[in-house]
């Protein structure tokens, strides 16, 4: 089992990269396959981790870089052929709403790897910050469904080529547009706010460190 959970986070690190040409090509139903295949790997390798008591500091690195990777080279690729895309289907579409959310919450992880980082140099660990509520993981989960709704509607203008889906595929694209960029706001916003938590923390353990 531990073999089966390390293998399904390996998945998701392929698949980060995976989806990179398949943007690029306009292969956008694979992309959409691989990120949602990926994004449901990253629930079901740790709920089994949890279920079977295989949780491991190798299992748990593989499980950060894949959620990373994964959401970050899906948002930059994704954002590039957006801001391409969108304005020729929606005209005078402001392309501002996805470039700001995306620099955002790639400059947020930035930061708490900054953050660690210096912990690390003092051998001092930063764990998740402890709320009621994981701000990281409701942005995470935001930040999925965001993606997933975006590339959906990147697969219906090829959709619409078919007489008998063209209505569907153009009113699809246009609430999946608007639905995955709300979304993608508030994945911005747990974004921040998980962030305010994590610099809270930082600056608790700042205390630790030998002046």
């Amino acid at each position: 089992m531990k073999f089966f959970v390390n293998f399904l986070s390996a998945f998701r690190i392929a698949a980060a990269f995976a989806i990179i040409p398949t943007l690029m090509f306009g292969w956008y139903w694979t992309s959409f396959i691989l990120f949602v295949l990926a994004a449901i790997s990253d629930w079901f390798d740790g709920y089994l981790a949890r279920k079977y008591n295989v949780c491991t500091k190798l299992g748990g690195v593989m499980d950060h870089i894949g959620d990373k990777l994964l959401v970050v080279n899906t948002m930059i690729i994704l954002s590039i052929v957006l801001t391409l895309v969108l304005p020729a289907f929606i005209p005078g579409f402001p392309v501002w709403l996805i470039i700001i959310p995306v620099i955002m919450m790639i400059a947020r992880e930035l930061y708490i790897s900054g953050l660690r980082e210096f912990l690390g140099t003092q051998k001092i660990e930063m764990p998740v910050p402890k709320a009621r509520f994981s701000m990281g993981k409701i942005k995470t989960t935001l930040q999925m469904v965001a993606l997933c709704a975006l590339l959906f509607m990147m697969c219906m203008p090829r959709l619409a080529m078919f007489p008998s889906y063209a209505v569907f595929a153009s009113y699809t694209f246009f609430v999946m547009a608007y639905a995955g960029i709300i979304v993608l706001w508030l994945a911005l916003i747990a974004s921040l706010w998980s962030a305010t938590q994590y610099t809270f923390t930082f600056i608790e353990k700042l205390k630790q460190v030998k002046k």
